[in-house]
């Protein structure tokens, strides 16, 4: 074994006997376009809304419960798909967020919530697990949508007016803060102390 790893060296580190260095650097580099395509091909096909639900742990519990949130159908038409809330829009976030979701993968393979007695048990540590991502990152996914900028405070609830313009803008809360169970029924949380 050592030997072959030995000979594997020593083959990549001699020059090449029948191509030039031209030609190794352009097949390279196609090569690596061909590579960064497929990779990106590859990422952009899980983040989708028919990706997402395609597996019926999602599709028979939260799938169910955005259907008849604001996020799903209203006025507008404009729609929130799994991706545009569990998903960061930059690059490096976004890749950064599909390793963490490789653990749901895990999940999936080893049956962790594959029936919805499963789901229930846990579903308050999973909303805390997105809770606490969304804080993390001050709500960016929120924000790729609802901008403060283009808020008009004077069409909210007083409430609702009371808290974009005092807590937010100051800095002390984010979106996820005030606005848990918007798009998924809320877990349990009858023995969380701090529970508002």
């Amino acid at each position: 074994m050592l030997n072959k790893l030995k000979q594997l060296w020593h083959t990549i580190k001699s020059p090449s006997r029948y191509y030039s260095l031209g030609i190794l650097v352009i097949a390279g580099f196609f090569a690596g376009i061909i590579f960064w395509g497929g990779f990106n091909t590859a990422l952009e096909a899980t983040n989708t809304e028919a990706f997402c639900i395609s597996c019926h742990e999602m599709n028979d519990n939260l799938y169910q419960e955005l259907k008849y949130t604001i996020h799903y159908s209203n006025r507008s038409g404009v729609r929130a798909t799994c991706p545009d809330c569990h998903v960061p829009h930059n690059w490096t976030d976004k890749i950064a967020r599909k390793m963490q979701a490789s653990k749901e993968v895990w999940g999936k393979i080893f049956g962790t919530i594959s029936t919805r007695e499963k789901f229930l048990a846990k579903r308050r540590e999973l909303a805390q697990h997105e809770w606490h991502r969304l804080k993390a990152n001050d709500s960016l996914e929120c924000r790729n949508c609802h901008d403060f900028q283009y808020m008009d405070f004077t069409r909210q609830s007083p409430r609702a007016e009371k808290a974009h313009s005092s807590g937010l803008e100051s800095g002390e809360k984010t979106c996820i803060d005030c606005h848990k169970g918007i798009a998924h029924e809320l877990p349990d949380m009858a023995e969380v102390q701090g529970w508002q």
